[in-house]
């Protein structure tokens, strides 16, 4: 396969859809940079619960997006991620993991200032090449130019299913039902927000998980990018 043809890969989807793991698994298959652009966002939210902000005040959140030092590296530890986040010179990578995050960072990635300041360093990041990013506007807003787009979905049932079980597997103190509804909140926030609207690029491919394992998707997501190579 002539892996250097792509510059980029977008892979778009809502919550537990499974793009995560289909972004990082392409990376590592092709030796490509990994990035999931929520970190970001899970940051910006953690430092204002840091500094306990009110999540309404709009141009308070966005000033700590602005101001904030934030990188996102190759892992140093072999503890199960998939990239070192540092937020003002902390590893933050499982912080901005916790259900109070988890909770507030729909609101906080509406915000028109805080997606700019966000964007504005993953189009940095993304000019490196040899690029999986991953999101909700990648394809759409982020980088409409990338060679690739896969938007991957499922029912929200299943991706409340899939969330639950991974909280679960990290002893934290969940119920399904707890997870369902914070997903439907999620979700019909992301996709009738003003601003970058959760949806699919009009030329990327949709792939449905539903009846599909991760190993499936990744196969055929390479089948995809194995086509594109060889046109």
């Amino acid at each position: 396969m002539k892996k250097n043809l792509i510059s980029t890969i977008a892979v778009d989807g809502p919550a537990a859809s499974g793009k995560s793991t289909l972004g990082e698994h392409l990376a590592k298959t092709f030796n490509y940079t990994y990035l999931d652009t929520g970190v970001m966002y899970r940051a910006v939210t953690l430092a204002a619960l840091n500094q306990s902000i009110d999540f309404d005040d709009e141009d308070r959140v966005s000033e700590i997006a602005e101001s904030m030092e934030l990188d996102v590296r190759r892992p140093s530890i072999n503890d199960g991620r998939s990239n070192d986040i540092i937020l003002d010179g902390q590893d933050v990578t499982w912080a901005i993991r916790s259900a109070e995050v988890e909770r507030n960072v729909s609101k906080v990635s509406a915000y028109q200032r805080v997606r700019t300041a966000m964007t504005e360093q993953q189009r940095r990041i993304a000019k490196r090449g040899r690029i999986v990013m991953v999101g909700r506007d990648i394809g759409t807003v982020v980088l409409p130019e990338a060679e690739i787009k896969l938007y991957l979905e499922a029912s929200v049932e299943e991706r409340a299913h899939r969330r639950y079980l991974e909280l679960i597997n990290r002893g934290k103190a969940v119920t399904f039902e707890e997870i369902l509804s914070d997903m439907v909140r999620r979700d019909q926030f992301d996709s009738t927000r003003a601003i970058a609207p959760l949806r699919p690029a009009e030329d990327a491919i949709i792939i449905n998980s539903d009846h599909m394992n991760a190993d499936q998707v990744y196969e055929y997501s390479c089948k995809i990018i194995s086509a594109h190579c060889s046109n």
